[in-house]
């Protein structure tokens, strides 16, 4: 049923306008809708995957900006290509093929308005009502968002600690008609945090062989490791063209730029230039010269050491203050990377009902019930750590702790 709303009046009689269909799949971000409330200074937002802003490099991006005007102005303000910025297409596939052991040229990457764009593109590119996407159970929210307007039917495929279990996907497979591509985050996953093992990534680009499934995997925030060795991508391992790889430098630079990209093989990066030449022509030209000079200009794996370590110490303050406040009864994750770590209550706390109590204890998280597409859970939340200072996390954690305390006594 569409949407219809009351768009004024004419000589005295109300006018009803109808939209399309596929507002009725659109909300509100729950993520967006808290945020809101944080805003308040006594608020401590344990909430959104906002990175730390004291860790934009604003006075590099001054030169940067400067000598781009200087040398190519005219061009950095003017209309470009769809496919993106040629030299910053070249060092994505560089750092890309260093880091995640793939093997793209720049004639592989598409440059997209932040990895966000990327996802409604692949929905756009794959799904007709009623086909099937396969997922992490839980998966990323936004993802979810932005697959359900083209009206698809989700799988969540059960997952663990070590990533989605590889039986598990097999029987989905096998008994699933109309499967057009499985949707996963195997690094540091939002919202979990969890990683997937080297094994259940040889295992899982196995099945999708077999299958011959399309995969979107997406790595907003693999190179944020605080231990250990980066592992190789599932697009890596792909030897047959079925990966699609969706990056950002969202996580790692600065999200204001809303620069992302898909690296893909050649016969699926050209449909989403056409798709891409419909919604906007172009990302922003000036936003990708930046970045491209400020790599030609200055060191970006220093710039990302210097997040992991001020991240890694935040995630260290989260977990300290949660062994140290946390009742037994409640389990969480210890990412080694990444923004999030991900919190199952018992089964007699609803973390939404929990939500409210915690705001009036001034800190704020996100419920983790619209992580999942499915299936109703509501006893889990996330928390972010990349966004506050140790001692706004260790206190974030104690008024959450009382807050669980008061949900228990009620």
């Amino acid at each position: 049923m569409n949407t219809i709303f009351l768009w004024g009046s004419r000589g005295g009689v109300s006018m009803a306008v109808a939209l399309a269909k596929c507002m009725d799949l659109m909300t509100t971000s729950a993520v967006r809708e808290i945020l809101k409330v944080t805003e308040r200074p006594e608020i401590i937002s344990l909430a959104g995957g906002l990175p730390a802003p004291e860790l934009f490099p604003v006075e590099e991006m001054k030169n940067v900006t400067i000598e781009v005007l200087e040398e190519a102005g005219g061009q950095a303000l003017q209309y470009s290509t769809t496919e993106g910025f040629t030299p910053l297409r070249r060092q994505i596939a560089a750092r890309m093929n260093r880091k995640f052991k793939t093997d793209f040229a720049c004639e592989n990457i598409l440059i997209t308005s932040g990895s966000q764009q990327a996802l409604d593109f692949s929905g756009k590119l794959f799904l007709n009502e009623g086909d099937v996407v396969l997922c992490e159970s839980p998966t990323y929210l936004t993802a979810i968002s932005a697959f359900r307007v083209y009206k698809p039917t989700f799988v969540e495929v059960p997952t663990d600690d070590e990533g989605m279990i590889p039986d598990e996907l097999e029987k989905v497979l096998a008994s699933t008609a109309n499967v057009k591509f499985i949707y996963v985050i195997p690094d540091f996953q939002n919202p979990t945090g969890r990683t997937w093992t080297w094994q259940r990534r040889r295992q899982f680009v196995e099945i999708i062989n077999k299958y011959e499934i399309p995969v979107l995997e997406d790595n907003p925030y693999g190179e944020l490791r605080f231990e250990g060795e980066i592992l190789p991508s599932i697009k890596s391992l792909d030897t047959r063209g079925l990966v699609i790889a969706l990056g950002t430098f969202s996580k790692t630079f600065c999200p204001g730029l809303r620069i992302g990209w898909i690296a893909a093989d050649i016969k699926f990066i050209e449909k989403y230039i056409m798709i891409k030449q419909c919604a906007d022509l172009h990302t922003s030209s000036m936003s990708q010269r930046q970045i491209s000079k400020y790599m030609e200009l200055y060191d970006f794996e220093q710039h990302i050491q210097q997040i992991i370590a001020v991240y890694r110490q935040r995630r260290d303050a989260m977990l300290d203050a949660m062994e140290q406040h946390f009742p037994s009864d409640i389990q969480y994750t210890r990412p080694q990377g990444g923004l999030f770590t991900w919190v199952e209550l018992p089964p007699s706390i609803n973390a939404i009902q929990l939500l409210t109590i915690s705001l009036r204890h001034k800190v704020a998280f996100v419920p983790g019930e619209s992580f999942f597409p499915n299936r109703h859970v509501p006893n889990t939340l996330r928390l972010n750590y990349s966004n506050m200072p140790e001692e706004r996390i260790y206190e974030g954690i104690k008024r959450l702790a009382a807050a669980i305390r008061c949900y228990k006594a009620d």
